[in-house]
């Protein structure tokens, strides 16, 4: 369950990188028991990208908009509050823009976080300029106008098998893109942090000359599912 206090759960989340975030999701069953995912598609679309939120979902779908529809990403935007990240579902398509300048231009002025697409996004420079932060899976100068549309704002949404609800907590920067299922982001944080600190152990066994091989034993590769007081590492 999602403490009173986001903030204060983001600001803890803030803390960590997405590879941590990744391994606590694993350590404690994945996908497969629906506590989230790591998304192998989207990436940063400029060097540095990074967001950190709870998901505003949307949909899009091929062929044209119907006649007098608002612009794709202005229900999600409209949707958004301060901090909130767009999770686009365009099904992976590589040849129109699923989000472009003026969408991100828009985003930035309410505070939105940032946006994860699984389609192509345009205006990747715009983006890096305004300090936006943009996944997606490349980059297109070609418009959605014609190509596609968007179907639904704030309804789950199925990026490569995994269900993605408005609420859940998306993290992501230049290694790859995290999504935490929001009932169980406590859970993740807390077991991140727990990673976090034993890797720290070793870390610092690294640095004071200790052997590499002592350090990165066979606990090592059994930490995701040894308990939070077992010795990091074979490092006393």
């Amino acid at each position: 369950m999602i403490t009173a206090d986001l903030d204060a759960d983001l600001d803890a989340y803030a803390e960590l990188d997405v590879c941590a975030v990744s391994d606590a999701v694993d350590a404690l069953g994945g996908r497969l028991d629906g506590w989230g995912a790591t998304l192998t598609g989207p990436s940063a679309a400029w060097e540095g990208a990074r967001v950190l939120g709870w998901a505003v979902t949307m949909a899009m779908a091929p062929g044209a908009a119907p006649q007098g529809s608002v612009h794709l990403g202005v229900a999600a935007i409209g949707r958004a509050r301060p901090g909130n990240v767009i999770v686009v579902d365009n099904d992976a398509r590589p040849d129109a823009g699923s989000w472009g300048g003026l969408l991100s231009t828009a985003a930035k002025t309410r505070h939105v976080a940032g946006v994860v697409t699984n389609g192509a996004a345009r205006d990747v420079d715009e983006a890096r300029e305004l300090g936006f932060g943009l996944f997606s899976v490349g980059a297109t100068p070609q418009t959605a106008r014609g190509r596609c549309h968007e179907t639904s704002c704030g309804d789950p949404v199925t990026i490569e098998g995994v269900r993605i609800a408005t609420g859940d907590l998306v993290a992501a920067d230049g290694t790859g893109v995290v999504v935490v299922a929001r009932e169980h982001a406590i859970d993740v944080l807390d077991k991140a942090l727990d990673l976090v600190r034993r890797e720290a152990v070793m870390r610092q066994a690294l640095l004071d000359g200790i052997d590499a091989v002592d350090v990165l034993g066979g606990t090592y590769e059994e930490m995701l599912t040894a308990g939070p007081d077992d010795a990091a590492g074979g490092v006393s």
